[in-house]
């Protein structure tokens, strides 16, 4: 989840239904049948969408096939793009849960399985790689989940266990907000937060309880040095399930090119973010320049909402974002191929893959992405890069299969160890 309202909150651009179905029906013919037949040649895994919130918050049903639907995912836009695999972000605004992370937790994780239930035909809850592989094969959008915060487990290495229990296959060890055992690059620069230079002792014992388990370690959104002690704790390889380059864009949520080598050599994989704030510098700045009167806007319909007695959720200051940029010009499809394209020549070709941020950036993407559908786009664009049919079906999702498979045989080995 991309949502600043804790620092620099994302911004959007309002994607209307016509521009959706222009895009949509265009797709089609900006792909070439090579592109196409590679495409659907690939296992292609997302690792980041937060479409949760919307079935919780909206009763959004993944079903759905409404012509004016703004959002990024659905099951007819993601067998359009040939999208096999998502993870579905668990994220817990902890603004608005003070006292029951966990609650929240737990809903958001009944609410994909919900889904999957009421769409058995085309829609499985995936738990392994072998499940993901298995849903392929029975043309089923494999549903996975990652928790976006490590507040969520509220300290408790017990309640880690039971998300893992529940089918949580990564956490990313803070959201935007600092929590009591990890620094998040979204407030490291606020004096008024406490902070613990990176990892706490029970940081790192959730690492390792991680990697026994055999749940993905997500270091997108840590501090600096957060990163730097996950790596140098971790066991298994990492992800970051929807980060950017910040050689190209000087953005905190970003990888600095001394990260990409580390997670390369680390055998992980960068999952690149699709919101525009992190893969364009001039959208990056304007966003930020708008912040201060942006933010005002969402605190007083807060507060006119909580003085009405009424709840406020993640929906209603979606709508305001989007709102407020709409006047932000959308970058161009390019900006979004030049981070893969640089993640993989400094990480290394087998480092690099797909975080979109779905459906938890306001809309706020690359001209020509507007939803799952036009994935078949990026296949597109890295094969008039020169890019291999092997190397794109690597950052399509296989690059993100080794290194699952790879946390499971880690796990395994951990676990005979402890018997």
């Amino acid at each position: 989840m991309t949502r600043f309202r804790i620092v620099l909150l994302s911004s959007v651009v309002l994607a209307t239904s016509s521009a959706a179905a222009q895009s949509t029906s265009s797709s089609d013919a900006t792909v070439s049948a090579k592109a196409r037949a590679i495409h659907d040649s690939a296992i292609v895994v997302d690792t980041h969408a937060d479409t949760p919130q919307r079935f919780l918050d909206e009763g959004f049903d993944i079903g759905s096939t409404d012509p004016n639907d703004v959002g990024h995912i659905s099951l007819d836009k993601a067998r359009r793009g040939n999208l096999g695999a998502e993870f579905f972000s668990i994220w817990v605004d902890p603004a608005t849960n003070q006292g029951h992370f966990a609650r929240h937790t737990f809903d958001l994780i009944d609410s994909v399985y919900e889904q999957a239930a009421r769409h058995p035909d085309r829609m499985m809850m995936a738990f392994s790689v072998a499940d993901i592989e298995r849903a392929h094969k029975e043309h089923k959008l494999a549903a996975l989940m990652g928790i976006e915060g490590g507040h969520s487990i509220e300290n408790d290495m017990h309640l880690l266990r039971d998300y893992y229990r529940l089918g949580v296959r990564y956490m990313t060890l803070s959201w935007s907000n600092t929590n009591e055992w990890a620094d998040s690059s979204g407030d490291i620069n606020d004096s008024k937060v406490e902070h613990h230079n990176g990892l706490t002792d029970f940081g790192k014992q959730v690492v390792l309880e991680m990697n026994r388990l055999g749940m993905m370690v997500d270091i997108s959104h840590v501090a600096d040095k957060t990163f730097w002690d996950a790596i140098a704790t971790t066991k298994a390889p990492v992800i970051a399930s929807h980060s950017s380059a910040r050689a190209l864009v000087d953005a905190p949520r970003n990888m600095t090119d001394d990260m990409l080598p580390a997670v390369a050599k680390n055998g992980g994989v960068v999952q690149v973010n699709f919101f525009s704030g992190f893969d364009d510098q001039s959208y990056w700045d304007a966003s930020r320049a708008q912040a201060k009167e942006r933010d005002a806007a969402i605190e007083a319909f807060v507060a006119k909402k909580k003085a009405e007695g009424q709840p406020v959720t993640y929906l209603d200051t979606d709508r305001i974002e989007r709102e407020w940029t709409a006047k932000l010009p959308r970058p161009s499809f390019k900006v979004l191929i030049d981070h893969i394209d640089h993640i993989a020549k400094v990480a290394g070709i087998d480092h690099v893959g797909l975080g979109s941020d779905f459906d938890g950036v306001s809309g706020a993407t690359p001209q020509g992405m507007d939803s799952a559908a036009d994935l078949p786009k990026i296949t597109q664009a890295l094969l008039d890069r020169g890019y291999s049919a092997d190397d794109i079906k690597k950052i399509l999702g296989g690059n993100l299969l080794r290194v699952f498979r790879q946390v499971e045989t880690v796990s395994r080995e951990l676990q005979t160890q402890s018997h």
